[in-house]
């Protein structure tokens, strides 16, 4: 269970996008202020997300490869949606977890999705899609989001 729900992103309050947290985490000059950094932006959605993108038991039902979507270029904080609100829409992305979605739905839902997002959060769906967030986020890895949160090598409170 997250420590600090309080972090959810909404625009205009300040709070911070899912990609400035882990740009946050990126910059971070060792894995201790990684883990920390983690923990203080604890959060549901950015527990979805890490998990998404870390854990192997996750197999997403989307083709490969970036969706033709058009990216939506208007400022942080401003009219775009916010990825830790989409971030429960996810469950239906994956494999057998929504069967009577068609394949051309759920493609459609999530180009959707990206079309709404900021751009640098649009990324970020892209890439735990792809499973290579650590590649733009160089630094993040499996074994830092495990010790930030507590999780055992199945990606569950240990």
């Amino acid at each position: 269970m997250p420590t600090n729900t309080s972090n959810l992103n909404y625009a205009g309050t300040g709070a911070l996008l899912i990609s400035e947290i882990l740009t946050k985490v990126k910059n971070a000059s060792d894995e201790k202020e990684k883990i920390n950094l983690l923990k203080k932006h604890d959060s549901v959605p950015l527990r979805q997300i890490l998990k998404g993108n870390f854990d192997p038991k996750i197999e997403w039902d989307l083709p490969e490869g970036t969706p033709p979507f058009k990216r939506n270029e208007a400022p942080a904080g401003t009219e775009h949606t916010l990825l830790s609100n989409e971030a429960r829409r996810l469950w239906h992305f994956v494999k057998g977890a929504d069967p009577k979605l068609s394949k051309t739905k759920k493609e459609m839902m999530f180009i959707q999705i990206l079309e709404g997002l900021h751009s640098s959060e649009a990324d970020i769906l892209i890439a735990i899609k792809e499973k290579s967030l650590e590649k733009s986020y160089t630094g993040l890895t499996g074994e830092i989001v495990r010790s930030a949160f507590g999780w055992n090598n199945d990606y569950k409170t240990a």
